[in-house]
């Protein structure tokens, strides 16, 4: 999937100069998404200040935006996020999909700590959802247990081939 939180911060960046005509950086646009970057409704309101230059004057200027209005900038991408998701469950085998729904689906990665993804996905897609513990160093500590144990590797590596040997 190609949408990251560099790709949010894009979609904020961008949101500043088309709807107030301000250029911020990516350090400002990443900060303003975890201030009150979310997906889904806020439990309560944010509002944070934009700082950057005016395109039109070329002066320093700061505005101050709410969660709503960086939500809508993340909306395109949240709305990727969950198509990307729906497509590849409609191609998932139908035990595999059965035990999704069942266990739901687990988030990892820097985007998963964006507020309420794990909420938008679940309404949207109709299947549980929740973050895992620590999301952003969840996946390389997987892939460093499977390298530690070659059995479990094979497993994972050759299914077919370890499902032949229970076979038998």
């Amino acid at each position: 999937m190609e949408i990251a939180g560099d790709e949010l911060n894009k979609n904020i960046i961008q949101y500043a100069r088309d709807h107030f005509n301000l250029l911020i950086g990516e350090k400002i646009a990443e900060n303003i998404k975890i201030k009150a970057g979310s997906a889904f409704q806020m439990t309560e309101s944010v509002s944070v200040e934009m700082r950057g230059r005016d395109l039109v004057s070329g002066l320093p200027r700061e505005i101050i935006v709410t969660d709503q209005q960086i939500r809508d900038a993340l909306a395109s991408s949240v709305n990727t996020i969950i198509d990307a998701i729906k497509s590849v469950l409609e191609v998932t085998p139908p035990e595999l999909v059965a035990d999704i729904y069942e266990r739901g689906l687990v988030l990892c990665g820097a985007g998963a700590q964006l507020y309420g993804i794990d909420q938008a996905i679940a309404k949207f897609a109709e299947i549980p959802v929740r973050i895992a513990d620590d999301p952003t160093t969840c996946t390389i500590r997987g892939v460093s247990i499977l390298l530690d144990d070659d059995k479990l590797l094979n497993e994972i590596l050759l299914p077919s081939a370890n499902e032949e040997k229970m076979v038998r």
